[in-house]
């Protein structure tokens, strides 16, 4: 298996020019796929958030339990329907020098919850009512109705707000108070980012194909690589001396997305078929070597909201093919379903074994494969059967009312496969009204229980997190969500600095 990599990786050696870095003292940091939307406001694809993380700062963070805890500001629940945040002093300022406000944050979310600027984030803060700035550094949130997590959802990078005024492309130009600054776009899937603590330069550069991401770092194009990497690549990694490989348990939650407004995946016999047909043991047995563990629901079982209790959906062919005969497929009339997904050749790896696997029980894959703006776009617009996809750096239960509620359709929601469930929708409101959090957890338990009965997606598993860095890098460290925060620590070693 090996031997033929190195092979297939000499060839693309004989075949790459001998680019090397243009300037030693950048950390270059290769990412599958470049950046959407650097304007929070919009972003929703993983690599946008991660980045926007780095470019923008948040008024609350997150526990490791998923609690919000301050960010750039500490708040008071003045009544059950009035919160009152306080930026932290000293207050940040943004990478032109100014000082953030409690006027940016207004415009900030003012902005979201207008309703003709469109934004995908709107849904999760419609409870908010009103907003007053008090004075420089305080400002109030008024409820149309109680809800004991509000915080939590306070998680939009805060922008300036002169430049929301007056129209800004933040994508194009982002400006923010996080711990890192916008330079430039240096080429096509480049990004230059400056760390504002210590002037450190990092590039990031899209590596569509793992295969040459991989030999880019061992011919020192990159520093740094994060995640989409087949377990034969990484294992690749492992065996190199001059690469440090680490890794640790994930909490990002991998599924298969259904279109239940289609009139096959949107029969519940089908959707719980295509779930008893799935052999996801075998699939982290053999494709992830060990590298993911099953998932049920969206949050792990260790979240304040998870839950161990859900029985899994057990690999059983005949209960499979019993329940199609059930909807009126078999032998004489298979099942013919469309699955998209990503051109990542991992992707496509796992689309063809969910492909061989379904076979087994009577259902014709025909499989889609885009890259990857070509592909999310279908997916937001609701243009699929079935995909799959990870939800990555969930942390509050409001992802329910985003994903599931049914007047969280697109582009107010992320809800694209048309869910709709009066009983969900009315736990989401119920869990949304409870100043008790362990009634609260409840409710959303009690969601996770139904979901896991309708499966408007199929739970897969919960992928680790895994990184691998050139010798001359030191200090990254890996989130468990996946997130790019270890950017924010790493250095190049002490010896790269004496050479240089």
């Amino acid at each position: 298996m090996f031997a033929r990599l190195l092979l297939s990786l000499g060839l693309i050696l004989s075949l790459s020019g001998c680019e090397q870095p243009a300037d030693p003292d950048r950390i270059r940091f290769g990412i599958a796929s470049a950046p959407l939307n650097l304007d929070p406001r919009f972003a929703t694809d993983a690599t946008s958030e991660r980045i926007n993380r780095l470019l923008y700062q948040r008024l609350i963070n997150f526990d490791a339990r998923g609690m919000p805890m301050p960010g750039i500001a500490s708040w008071q629940q003045l009544s059950p329907y009035h919160y009152r945040f306080t930026l932290l002093s000293p207050r940040p300022r943004f990478s032109d020098g100014a000082t953030l406000s409690a006027a940016d944050v207004a415009a900030t979310y003012r902005f979201v919850l207008d309703l003709e600027n469109g934004s995908p984030h709107r849904s999760a803060l419609a409870l908010i009512e009103q907003i007053a700035v008090v004075d420089q550094e305080t400002i109030d949130f008024h409820l149309a109705r109680a809800d004991a997590l509000f915080p939590a959802y306070l998680v939009l990078g805060i922008l300036p707000e002169r430049l929301i005024q007056s129209a800004h492309d933040f994508h194009q130009q982002p400006l923010g108070s996080g711990p890192f600054q916008f330079l430039s776009y240096p080429g096509p899937g480049q990004l230059l980012l400056e760390r504002r603590s210590d002037g450190q330069r990092i590039e990031l550069v899209e590596v569509k194909n793992p295969t040459v991401r991989l030999l880019k770092l061992l011919r020192g194009e990159i520093d740094l690589l994060q995640n989409d990497l087949s377990p034969e690549l990484l294992g690749l990694l492992r065996e190199e001396r001059e690469v440090r490989v680490d890794a640790r348990p994930g909490s990002n939650f991998s599924y298969i997305g259904l279109n239940l407004a289609d009139p096959l995946t949107g029969n519940p016999l089908i959707r719980q078929a295509l779930a008893h047909g799935i052999d996801r043991a075998a699939i982290i047995q053999h494709l992830f070597r060990g590298d993911a563990r099953p998932a049920e629901t969206i949050f792990p079982p260790e979240h304040w909201a998870g839950t161990a209790e859900l029985p899994p959906y057990v690999y059983d062919p005949e209960r499979a093919s019993a329940l199609l005969r059930e909807a009126g497929f078999g032998p004489d009339r298979p099942l013919r379903l469309s699955y998209k997904t990503s051109s990542d050749p991992f992707r496509l790896r796992l689309a063809v074994i969910l492909q061989s696997q379904l076979r087994h029980i009577g259902v014709e894959i025909e499989i889609h494969s885009y890259d990857w703006g070509t592909f999310f776009g279908d997916i937001k617009a609701g243009r699929f059967q079935l995909y799959s996809l990870s939800w990555v750096g969930v942390r509050t239960p409001d992802i329910f009312r985003y994903i599931f509620a049914s007047d969280s359709l697109p582009p107010g929601g992320a809800n694209r496969g048309r869910y709709a469930s009066p009983e969900v929708d009315r736990l989401i409101d119920q869990a949304e009204g409870t100043e008790n959090l362990q009634q609260r957890a409840l409710r959303y338990r009690q969601i996770e229980q139904i979901l896991h009965q309708d499966l408007p997606y199929i739970p897969l598993w919960y992928e680790h997190q895994y990184s691998a860095s050139a010798e001359r890098l030191e200090g990254y460290r890996l989130m468990a969500d996946g997130n790019y925060d270890g950017l924010q620590n790493v250095v190049l070693n002490q010896e790269q600095r004496e050479r240089q």
